[in-house]
This record gives structure tokens, sequence and C-alpha cells, in this order.
């Protein structure tokens, strides 16, 4: 992996127009105590250099700001993300499933739709999944925008049909304004649509990454980000092997792996009654090496969004990690390695307008 900017040289010349002079490292006795020399800035500056260099080649990336876009686009598609009338029954949102001030997820171990019925799978954080290679677990959907159509028409979540919710829409003659305001009409002279609907909340999910996380100041140079505990939990996240799998800027979300893949999808035979949804990208490819595939989940928000894994069976942070070691890394670990990974991992949330505030290890319930 290369770094994402050339590396910099520092040249340090000698001074006073003494071709050739060696700078002195002596302190000059003249100078203020507490003060640093030319030369000892130059130094400290070049450790830093080389500490920022290191971290250029980190398997984990700092969170980017989000794509730009156009800010009244961005405000109608949260209206629309929190707005009911995009279910047929006028009770489920988005946001029901996705309650972005608690994480971005639901907190349950499979959501709610219309009517009380119960859904197939664990709902995912929205936050940051603008960088993900495609969405839903098991990658049925390749952007955002092609995401929407599955919520809007599953009949037991949101249960609409598209000339439906536009029709509702169309009655409300302030959200009309300003579809009017933002898009051109369609040949029919329509511009509340599928597409236009589908475009705004998605461009406003896109809006959705959290920065500022610890991690990412202490990969952009800050010493004091860390604490000792975070920086051992984040070798042993290395060491064990985390890192092939959550990499990249969303720790995760970037390929598809098997679960169970180093012991024959193990936890599927143990658990038993398999559903269509346990299938994971089988269901879309058919092809037999995708059996049990989900798309790997980004450990951005993980602290945020218990319980795990994508039929919700881990309770806590600790069990999550004991299925990876179980099932993905086949390798045991002593407690004291568990927990410090865990707290490695409370120090990958950053934070939004929209979202939770900076998790604190301490403060939170394990």
């Amino acid at each position: 992996m290369k770094p994402d900017r050339p590396l910099l040289r520092l040249r340090i010349r000698a001074g006073s127009g003494q071709s050739g002079a060696r700078p002195s490292l002596r302190r000059d006795a003249s100078r203020a105590p507490g003060r640093r020399g030319p030369v000892t800035a130059i130094l400290v500056a070049s450790a830093v250099l080389v500490a920022h260099q290191a971290r250029a080649v980190e398997p984990i990336h700092p969170v980017p700001p989000p794509p730009a876009a156009d800010p009244r686009i961005v405000a109608l598609g949260e209206r629309l993300f929190h707005d009911p009338r995009l279910s047929r029954t006028g009770e489920i949102s988005c946001a029901s499933c996705h309650v972005l001030a608690e994480g971005g997820d639901d907190g349950e171990v499979i959501s709610t739709g219309i009517d009380g019925e119960k859904g197939e799978i664990n709902s995912p954080t929205v936050f940051n999944a603008g960088l993900y290679v495609a969405q839903f677990w098991d990658g049925r959907a390749e952007t955002l925008d092609d995401q929407i159509d599955g919520p809007v028409q599953n009949p037991i979540e949101m249960g609409s049909m598209w000339p439906e919710v536009t029709d509702r829409l169309y009655g409300d003659a302030a959200i009309a304004a300003e579809f009017d305001a933002l898009y051109p009409p369609d040949r029919d002279g329509d511009t509340i649509t599928r597409d236009t609907i589908k475009r705004t909340i998605a461009t406003f999910v896109r809006s959705l990454h959290t920065t500022g996380s610890r991690f990412d100041r202490w990969l952009a140079g800050d010493e004091n980000a860390l604490s000792a505990r975070e920086l051992e939990g984040y070798r042993w996240f290395k060491h064990y092997g985390c890192h092939s799998c959550h990499q990249g800027a969303a720790v995760g979300g970037n390929f598809f792996q098997v679960f169970g893949v180093l012991n024959d999808s193990q936890y599927f035979r143990e658990r038993g009654n398999i559903t269509k949804a346990d299938r994971g990208r089988f269901n879309i490819t058919g092809n037999r090496a995708d059996m049990h595939a989900f798309k790997v989940p980004s450990l951005r928000m993980v602290v945020h969004t218990a319980p795990y894994l994508h039929d919700g069976s881990a309770k806590t942070l600790r069990d999550a990690v004991d299925a990876m070691f179980t099932h993905q890394l086949g390798r045991t670990a002593p407690d004291h390695h568990k927990e410090a990974i865990i707290d490695f991992l409370y120090t990958l949330a950053g934070t939004h307008p929209l979202g939770p505030p900076l998790p604190s290890r301490e403060e939170a319930s394990r």
C-alpha cells in the first residue's frame, strides 16, 4: 500500500552564509530557558513527519469529508428520511430502523416493519454507508440510490408502491414546491418521481460521514489522542489479523467474506434453523462459494450499534469479538487481549451533527 502523498524531505542548511558550516547542536546560552533552537525544532518536526508517514500506510484510513452536495437537497433528504408517508400505513420511516441519534441502527435484533411485521436480518448503521462497496448485507444494491427501492417496496418493511408515495408527497404543497425548485420536470411534467425521491434521500445518506474520531486524530499525528491501552488494542487488532477484513476508511464495508470462513460455517450448523437471509450473497450470485458470505460490516460506529452480526445474535461487543476469533480467525486469545481490542474499537467512532456524541467506554454498558 502506497502513502497517499509523496514523502517530504527536510534539508538542514548551514546558517549565516558560512558555506559548508555544520549546524551546532549545543544550546545557545543566551536563549531563554525552555525555548527550542532551530535545529531542535527541525528534529522535532522530522520526528512528527516520520510518524505521520508511517501512519499513512496503516490499514485503517481517516474518514474523509462527505462529498459536496447541494445543501437544499441534503436538507430535503433529511426530511424524507424521517417521513413516514413513504410507508403504506404512514407509520414507518427510514429513521424507524436507523435512529441517527443512537448510532444509525435501531438497537433491535431484527427490525419491525408495517403492521408489526418482523424483518429477516439485523439493521446496520447508515452512518458512512456512502463508503461501502455495495448496500445491504448481501450487497444486492450497488448504490445508495438503488438501495432505497428495497425497504420502500418490501411488503414487510414499508409496503409501498412508488406511485402511491409520489401521490402522497404531491399532497404536501411545501414538499412539492421544494422538488419544483430543485429538479427539472420529467417528460410528464413531474418533479416528484421515484428517481428524484431516491436521489434526494441518497444524497442525504451520503452526507452522514462520522469524522473527528480519536483514532483519526492519532492517524493525523496527535500523540495524545489514544491511551497506551488503546494503542495496545490496535496492535493486537493487527497482530491477530482483524485488519485483513476490517480496513479502509470505514474499517470494513469494502468487500464480502464468508461467516465461518475458517471452520466451514460451523456457526450455522450449531445454531441450526437456517433462513434465506443466512445464505447471504449466495442469494444474489447463486455461487456456492458465496454461501453465508456477507458484506464485512463497518466498525466505525460499532460501539453504538449492538446487537451484532447479521442475525443480531451477539448481544455485546465482547460476544462479537469472541465470535470473530472462533469463526473468522480460528484463533484463541487471552481475555486481556480481547478487552484491549474493545478499548481500541471505542476510538473509531467519529461524530456527526445528527449522531451520538463520542463514546466513552467507562460510561458504556458492556
